[in-house]
């Protein structure tokens, strides 16, 4: 209700704003952000609406303000590109587009049956697609507009054929009715065969991800930033959230398939990200292969399990938005968006390339950073499984990430360049975003509370 009533007061600023003076709404919209971010800490009190349909727990509500978090990061990195001439008039509808795809996230969250999940889900990805194709006048953009829309109705028919299926085999939509009505006929089986293809194409699973690297490098990288982690992380939520709850009884036959799944995604996302030169496109296969370790904790199918895809996507925010600031910071001052670009970085750009080798460290699982308890949890869920073979196969996936990791690093801190990226100072707002990333990349990994805070909150889920 509050991420509504923000967009409503934005709507209305709009509106009275002339076209020069669009830029007065970026302060206030950051203000409203983190001020809901900092009401979500509040205790709040559990329940129901609509007849069940949404349900807030203290574990949905976590998981929101993990959300919330990202989004307030990404308003915070994205002011630099925002006050470019291009966009001056544009952007409340960059706040408004993003504040609507958040509520939708919202839904599918709190969703106690897949009719609410449903609707989320739509709200949640039809912004987006806006957002992708946002550069309009610039082909890859729209392209990367196009092609997100397409995939996502593909995507969404898909998964809502399956849901159909399940409602024809136990005439109700609720989680809690479906749960124990689930008893692996083959109409169900089939129904969960899609509804998982629909949710593959929303986290980029291999073989559904054909589509990330094209979106990424089309959409202006703080959608994109937006897109490979708020929205992944949200999805990841809702996906582990129903496979615990509602196919927990046939979690023999889908534990097979994400057995395989996670061996396709991370060694695939891992090979190709090798190949890539621009910053977008290995940052999307990046992504695809993080998808699959997160994969790791699902198929643990324990309370230890859901900790760790939380601690996990909590981790791979603060990571994967340190390092998109730094690449969407230098590619809004230079245009610059290669890795060899950033040959020499560090001797003209000194704090930004720290920031982005921490980052990457982080998303490689180097200790003492998050993202090495983050990737160590995983594993433990998986192996307490039996998941021997699997563990190991993401340890070897592990090392060859971190080879392309360091060729990041290796052109920034090692080699020279004839004309590096000049020296330049980034404005307030990125400084303080990329600060708060590194802040949760270190703090995360040292505060034992938080795991045990999000271990109690998912006591009784699986």
């Amino acid at each position: 209700m509050l991420l509504i009533l923000i967009t409503v007061i934005l709507l209305i600023v709009e509106i009275f704003l002339p076209d020069t003076q669009k830029r007065k709404i970026i302060l206030p919209a950051i203000i409203l952000m983190a001020l809901v971010t900092a009401i979500g800490f509040l205790p709040g009190t559990p329940g129901t609406m609509f007849g069940g349909m949404y349900q807030s727990t203290a574990l949905s509500m976590m998981l929101k303000n993990i959300l919330n978090i990202g989004v307030l990061i990404v308003f915070i990195q994205s002011v630099d590109w925002l006050k470019q001439d291009q966009n001056k008039e544009k952007i409340s509808e960059f706040f408004l587009l993003l504040l609507s795809t958040l509520i939708g996230m919202n839904y599918m969250i709190s969703s106690g049956d897949f009719l609410m999940f449903y609707i989320g889900l739509e709200l949640a990805t039809i912004p987006i697609a806006a957002l992708a194709a946002w550069e309009r006048m610039k082909e890859k953009s729209a392209e990367a507009g196009v092609k997100l829309i397409f995939i996502s109705a593909l995507s969404s028919g898909i998964l809502l054929y399956g849901l159909s299926m399940i409602y024809g085999t136990t005439g109700t939509m609720y989680f809690a009715d479906i749960a124990p009505l689930i008893t692996g006929a083959p109409l169900q089986v089939l129904a969960f065969i899609f509804f998982f293809a629909g949710m593959a194409f929303k986290i980029s699973l291999v073989p559904f991800h054909l589509w990330t690297a094209d979106v990424y490098e089309g959409a202006p990288v703080n959608v994109t930033s937006y897109l490979s982690v708020i929205s992944k992380g949200a999805a990841v939520f809702i996906f582990t959230i129903i496979l615990y709850t509602v196919f927990s009884k046939i979690a023999v036959m889908w534990s097979e398939v994400i057995y395989v799944i996670t061996i396709l995604t991370i060694t695939i996302g891992n090979l190709f990200a090798m190949r890539q030169q621009n910053l977008k496109r290995f940052l999307a296969f990046s992504s695809i292969a993080q998808a699959g370790f997160i994969l790791l904790g699902i198929i643990g199918q324990s309370q230890l399990g859901m900790t760790t895809v939380i601690y996990f996507a909590m981790v791979y925010i603060f990571s994967n938005l340190g390092a998109f600031g730094v690449v969407g910071i230098i590619s809004n001052r230079t245009g610059k968006e290669n890795i060899d670009d950033y040959d020499g970085l560090y001797r003209t750009n000194p704090n930004l390339s720290l920031v982005m080798m921490l980052s990457l460290f982080s998303l490689a699982g180097i200790p003492p950073l998050a993202g090495f308890f983050g990737k160590f949890f995983l594993f433990t869920a998986a192996a307490k499984q039996g998941y021997y073979i699997l563990v190991l196969i993401a340890l070897i996936n592990t090392i060859i990430s971190l080879y392309y990791y360091l060729l990041v690093i290796k052109a920034m801190l090692l080699n020279n360049s004839d004309q590096p990226i000049a020296k330049f100072k980034s404005d307030g707002y990125t400084r303080v975003g990329l600060l708060i990333c590194v802040a949760g990349m270190v703090i995360i990994g040292f505060a034992s509370s938080i795991y045990e805070v999000v271990y109690n909150l998912s006591f009784g889920l699986y």
